[in-house]
C-alpha cells in the first residue's frame, strides 16, 4: 500500500456522526505528523502513553463514583465499579507489552524527543496516587468505625464473608493490580534502558523500584500476616511432613 495514500485517507473521513461524537479529527491529531516521527516506533510510543492517560482518567473518575457509593454503603454498586477499575488496571498493564517490541536502539532515538520528561509527571498517575487514602478513610468510617468493627474482626474473629469483607478485598485487589502495573513498568524500563541507568530526571531506576513497593492499604496486608502468625502459634510454624499412612 502506498504510504502517502494511506496517510491521506486518515484525513478524508469527516462529518459522520460517529466521527463527530468521538471527535476523531482532534484525537488523531494528538500525535506527531507522520513525517515528523523520529522512527517507526515513535507513533506507537505516543499512542500507548496517550491511551494510558485516557485509562487513568476513566479510572480516577470511576474511583470517585466508588467513594460516593462507599459513603452511602451501596456495597453492590461499589463492587461492580471496583471490577471496572480492576479491568482498567489490567488493560493498562497488558498494553505496555506493545512497547516491548521496541529495540533499545530505537527507544534511545525516541528518548531524545522527550526533553526531561518522565512518567512520574503523568497527570493521571499523580491524581491516582492521591485517591487511595480517601477511599480508605471512607471505608474505615462507614464499614469499620461506623459499625463498631475492626479489620481483624472482618477478616478473622467475626468473619462472615459479608459486604465489609467483600469491599476490603476489592481494595486489596486494586492495590495489588496497581503495584503490578508499576512493576511491569519498571521491567519495561529495565528492558529499554537497563536496570542501572538513570531516568531523564537523573534519578536511578532503583528509586522508582522503591515506589513500586509502596502499599496503598497496608492494613489489608498486615492483617494477613497477623492471622498467619496466630495460626502458626496455634498449629506450629513447622509441622510434621505428611505421610502416606495418614492419607490411606
Amino acid at each position: 500500500m502506498d504510504r502517502l495514500h494511506f496517510y491521506t485517507e486518515l484525513g478524508t473521513f469527516r462529518g459522520h456522526d460517529y466521527e463527530v461524537y468521538l471527535d476523531t479529527a482532534k484525537l488523531l491529531s494528538c500525535q506527531k505528523p507522520f513525517e515528523a516521527l523520529c522512527n517507526g516506533d515513535e507513533l506507537q510510543f505516543q499512542i500507548v502513553h496517550q491511551v494510558e492517560e485516557l485509562w487513568m482518567k476513566l479510572l480516577a473518575y470511576t474511583l470517585l463514583d466508588v467513594d460516593e457509593c462507599l459513603e452511602k454503603a451501596e456495597s453492590f454498586r461499589a463492587i461492580t465499579l471496583f471490577r471496572r477499575c480492576h479491568l482498567l488496571l489490567k488493560l493498562m498493564t497488558e498494553q505496555l507489552a506493545l512497547l516491548e517490541t521496541m529495540s533499545p536502539k530505537e527507544y534511545q532515538q525516541i528518548r531524545l524527543q522527550l526533553g526531561n520528561g518522565s512518567g512520574q509527571e503523568s497527570p493521571g498517575f499523580r491524581v491516582l496516587m492521591q485517591m487511595p487514602p480517601h477511599l480508605w478513610r471512607t471505608y474505615e468510617a462507614v464499614y469499620l468505625k461506623g459499625r463498631g468493627r475492626t479489620i481483624e474482626q472482618v477478616y478473622d474473629s467475626q468473619y462472615t464473608h459479608d459486604d465489609a469483607y467483600a469491599i476490603a478485598e476489592c481494595l486489596a485487589e486494586l492495590d495489588e493490580l496497581f503495584q503490578k502495573f508499576r512493576w511491569h513498568h519498571i521491567l519495561l524500563i529495565h528492558r529499554s534502558i537497563g536496570p542501572d541507568a538513570a531516568s531523564l530526571k537523573g534519578r536511578p531506576v532503583e528509586l522508582l523500584e522503591r515506589g513500586a513497593r509502596h502499599r496503598f492499604f497496608p492494613q489489608l496486608w498486615e492483617v494477613r500476616s497477623k492471622m498467619t502468625d496466630a495460626w502458626g502459634s496455634t498449629y506450629g510454624r513447622v509441622r510434621e511432613r505428611l505421610t502416606e499412612e495418614a492419607h490411606a
